[in-house]
């Protein structure tokens, strides 16, 4: 499906316009509201887990617990392509000075893990209920204590300026010795499309680079689930970061959320 803008664009950007809209994505923007407390399969940020009695809480290979960094209700989610729309999927992530990021294997889940189940059970019967065994985290993005249930809305947006695909796309355009015309336009497309924030798909935002461009695969990794920092620092990623989960869109077909990249990073 091809998309186009309605409003107007500034001069710098009007001339690439089809460009431009040739990127265009559906994604889901994600409003997170700090609450006390969120039923067991609500969509959050924080907060305790849906977990069946029959699965095993997740752990590091050390034994040490992770912790739930969010859980999506697809129920309570728009549609869009490729995601499912019912299940829920949860992502964990481990209370240590990288939050459980590994440079060298990004996409080796043991200080991380993503789990999804098909099938949802409201019956607290078979449900873990009682978490009473997990320690206090030492170090997470959210601020202990804080959970926050999500509100989803759809939209539409270009590529962004930090996506290494970016340049591939727009430097061409501009002749050798042009660099100065092409960062001035770089300035006003970041000005004018405000880069995204917490969402599911889409295109990704960082404060460094994307390390999807050092990356040796057939098949890229497409946007899962983005969480940003947030202005009142009840999420703060190091310093004022942002957290991306990817995957293969051929993996999110199957529903195969064995191999994810995680990666977060900070100014």
């Amino acid at each position: 499906m091809s998309y186009k803008f309605t409003a107007e664009l500034p001069d710098l950007l009007e001339p690439l316009r089809e460009k431009i809209e040739a990127t265009l994505q559906p994604y889901i923007a994600i409003e997170p509201e700090f609450v006390s407390e969120t039923t067991w399969t609500q969509s959050k940020f924080g907060g305790l887990p849906y977990l069946p009695k029959a699965v095993e809480y997740p752990k590091t290979p050390e034994g040490d617990y992770l912790f739930l960094l969010a859980q999506i209700n697809f129920a309570e989610v728009p549609t869009l392509e490729n995601l499912p729309n019912q299940g829920i999927l949860q992502f964990y992530i481990a209370s240590d000075d990288l939050y459980g990021m590994n440079f060298e294997n990004m996409n080796r889940q043991a200080g991380f893990r993503v789990l999804y189940f098909p099938d949802v059970s409201d019956r607290s019967d078979d449900l873990v209920t009682d978490f009473s065994f997990l320690p206090e985290p030492d170090d997470l993005p959210m601020e202990k204590g804080i959970t926050a249930r999500l509100q989803f809305t759809s939209k539409i947006a270009p590529i962004s300026v930090g996506d290494y695909q970016f340049p591939v796309i727009f430097k061409p355009e501009f002749a050798e010795g042009e660099e100065e015309s092409y960062w001035e336009f770089l300035e006003e497309y970041e000005e004018f499309f405000e880069p995204g924030s917490h969402q599911l798909g889409g295109y990704p935002y960082f404060t460094q680079s994307d390390p999807r461009e050092n990356i040796d695969t057939e098949e890229a990794y497409r946007l899962l689930l983005q969480i940003d920092s947030t202005d009142d620092d009840k999420i703060m990623w190091g310093d004022v970061g942002i957290g991306n989960f990817f995957i293969k869109t051929s993996a999110l077909k199957k529903l195969d959320f064995t191999d994810v990249l995680y990666n977060w990073d900070c100014g």
